[in-house]
């Protein structure tokens, strides 16, 4: 549910990435595919991860160096190229939530920005992969701003880059302590749960077309 009782009109959207318009980047089902596909010690994989992620996350190591760490440590039997390309296909939409959000843009003419923790290289396969560029304006990425979500400051980066105040931005994530954190800011919030859902929930926000401006 929404947060909050919106009161003023809606320019911009916040949305998170991973489990609102796809599969979450790197979670724990797509890790133990790859640790039973390479054979792996999942007790290892899974202590090393939790230790280097956040920093993978927030650009301060390179998609190398997070596969040196966690997977490569020891000798293998197959390539990081293998690896990354199993890592990355485990992205799948979620179907119909990009189409719908263009939707939503195109209705309104609202400035649509991603605020998600990805890593670099990730990242830029989603994009592409999924012509993330026809939705977004831009990106507050973890990898790109070194912060990490639940830290304020990203929210507040996106509204010093997208020229919106907290009331005027309705953001949405599929994280509900996220959603609250920003509510406690100002934002107008949806927790993403499911499409149908979502798409019941919005019919309740007051939205600014761009023409009224």
């Amino acid at each position: 549910m929404h947060h909050q009782t919106p009161k003023s009109k809606i320019k911009a959207l916040f949305l998170d990435i991973g489990g609102v318009l796809i599969s979450n980047g790197w979670q724990h089902q797509s890790r133990y595919k790859a640790i039973e596909k390479f054979g792996l010690n999942k007790q290892k994989v899974e202590a090393r991860h939790k230790l280097v992620f956040e920093t993978y996350e927030s650009g301060n190591i390179t998609h190398d160096e997070y596969l040196d760490w966690v997977i490569f440590y020891e000798p293998r039997t197959f390539s990081k190229q293998e690896f990354t390309e199993f890592m990355f296909t485990q992205s799948v939409a979620i179907a119909g939530s990009i189409d719908f959000f263009k939707e939503i843009k195109q209705e309104y003419r609202l400035k649509v920005f991603a605020v998600s923790n990805e890593g670099r290289e990730l990242n830029a396969y989603r994009i592409k992969h999924f012509k993330l560029d026809e939705l977004f304006d831009g990106y507050i990425s973890s990898c790109y701003v070194h912060l990490h979500k639940p830290d304020k400051s990203m929210l507040k980066l996106a509204c010093d880059v997208s020229q919106t105040l907290p009331e005027n931005a309705l953001y949405i994530d599929d994280g509900k302590l996220l959603t609250e954190i920003a509510d406690s800011l100002g934002f107008q919030t949806l927790h993403f749960q499911s499409l149908q859902n979502t798409k019941t929930l919005i019919k309740t926000f007051l939205f600014q077309r761009g023409a009224d401006t």
